[in-house]
């Protein structure tokens, strides 16, 4: 058995005070002076330890506060205050939430799934994602409990044309040369968002953290900063529409590229693979009205890697912008399924990627794997602002940032996403997430639950309503 997976995560404390969901009002006027203040028993010691962050203008007392409300409930004269804090509704937009990157800036800090001690608030059904739930009845078996059992669970995934069977000759040996294949030790891709103050400081930062991680960074090859020796292996050149030049010397050096698709995409690809044969291609697909058709004709056609990108709102392209990436990815595995073809291909899927659990659930609609972009910007504690898009300066100074510390909190995020990978996969009593893709058996979507069970519910019902009062 090989040694099992471990990423090395370490705390990174963030440079500014996060923005904390709820702030604390203490009014001065009307107290009485108690001998014991309701504020030297705070099981923190907030209110000794705040202070004033001038570059933010908050107080951070706001984020050392564990909402225990004890200050709050034990004030004789009411005169502590517990509010929502107007900032921090400010942060992100409808899908990227507040909720979400505050999520995002902790594990990239501590490298720690997010537990609320007092339990979850939230509604338990949305869109997207949210309509999908996870089998958990083997939670109960401790020997698959995710990080924290005994048997071992695998994440690696394989990356490559696989052969629909196999082919001898009279002496036994292989009769014809195996297509390469990549493995990578877990479902998770980096990819250089497209916001950012400092592409080239993240680019670094992200290979960096990909040689810690063991992945590949996918990185656009027209403004890719000197990569190290040492790194070629983890890095995945992305190639625009007709910009690839068989003379690149960095095909030579690295073990997979990136190709947007394009009208002679797959002549190109022949031509490509002809001089260097070992060299993985990824092609790089819209999710559009066209991506199903488009999957399954490049798939019989021999591609050995697809990525299917989608809106950073998790939507689809053109005709699918009314479509959530969770059902793009069924269509785009049904459709392999129907043809024969799914085992042959790797399918990678972009754009929404936004939480631990997206992960898991993109598999479990059909993905081999996932490419995460935004996030990585969060995790170096962006407030997503967009100022860098219209020129303006970064509040947070990611600029500045160092490589290693940078590195350190996307290795941090990645390592805190892969745990709850493995605890998903420990409760559903799996061990191999090459098993969890396209496994809808262990999920159950809200829609399906509404169309076979709901549905005829409330249609017998009208029926019942009639039969009562035909007028």
């Amino acid at each position: 058995m090989p040694a099992k997976y471990h990423i090395h995560v370490r705390r990174v404390p963030p440079r500014f005070t996060p923005l904390a969901k709820n702030a604390i009002i203490d009014w001065s006027e009307g107290c009485l002076r108690c001998a014991r203040c309701v504020k030297e028993q705070c099981p923190v010691d907030a209110y000794r330890k705040r202070g004033f962050d001038r570059t933010q203008f908050v107080d951070t007392i706001d984020e050392m506060c564990r909402d225990c409300y004890r200050c709050v409930q034990g004030c004789p004269r009411e005169l502590i205050y517990k509010v929502v804090n107007p900032q921090y509704r400010q942060l992100g937009d409808e899908y990227w939430t507040p909720e979400i990157l505050s999520a995002t800036w902790y594990q990239a800090e501590t490298g720690k799934i997010p537990v609320s001690g007092a339990g979850y608030g939230g509604p338990f059904s949305g869109p997207g994602f949210d309509s999908l739930w996870t089998d958990m009845s083997e939670i109960v078996r401790p020997t698959r409990d995710g990080i924290h059992g005994r048997e071992y669970i695998s994440t690696s995934v394989d990356l490559g044309r696989k052969p629909m069977f196999l082919l001898f000759d009279e002496q036994g040996d292989m009769a014809w040369t195996t297509p390469p294949l990549l493995e990578l030790p877990l479902p998770i891709l980096l990819a250089e968002p497209k916001l950012g103050p400092n592409p080239r400081g993240m680019q670094e930062i992200i290979t960096l953290a990909a040689q810690n991680l063991g992945t590949l960074a996918i990185l656009g090859r027209d403004q890719l900063v000197p990569v190290p020796a040492q790194a070629l292996g983890q890095i995945m050149p992305s190639y625009s529409a007709g910009a690839l030049e068989l003379e690149d010397p960095l095909l030579s050096q690295v073990r997979a590229i990136e190709m947007l698709d394009h009208p002679a995409l797959l002549k190109q690809v022949e031509v490509l693979k002809k001089r260097y044969p070992q060299l993985l291609v990824s092609i790089k697909v819209p999710g559009d009205e066209k991506v199903v058709d488009r999957v399954a004709e490049l798939t019989a056609a021999g591609a050995e890697i697809i990525h299917i990108y989608a809106t950073e709102k998790a939507r689809g392209l053109g005709g699918f912008q009314d479509l959530h990436l969770k059902d793009l990815i069924r269509r785009c595995h049904l459709r392999l399924v129907e043809e024969q073809l799914r085992d042959t291909v790797t399918l990678l899927f972009s754009g929404g990627i936004a939480l631990a659990e997206h992960v898991a659930k993109a598999i479990i609609c059909g993905a081999d794997g996932i490419i995460a972009d935004l996030p990585l910007l969060l995790a170096l504690e962006c407030r997503l602002c967009r100022q860098c898009t219209k020129g303006g300066n970064c509040p947070v100074e990611i600029d500045l940032l160092t490589t290693k510390r940078g590195a350190q909190r996307l290795v941090n995020l990645i390592g805190a996403w892969n745990n709850q990978l493995l605890e998903i996969m420990g409760a559903m009593g799996m061990r191999e997430v090459r098993r969890l893709r396209g496994e809808v058996g262990r999920a159950m979507f809200l829609e399906d639950l509404e169309k076979e069970i709901f549905a005829p519910l409330f249609a017998n019902r009208e029926t019942e309503l009639q039969k009562r009062d035909p007028n």
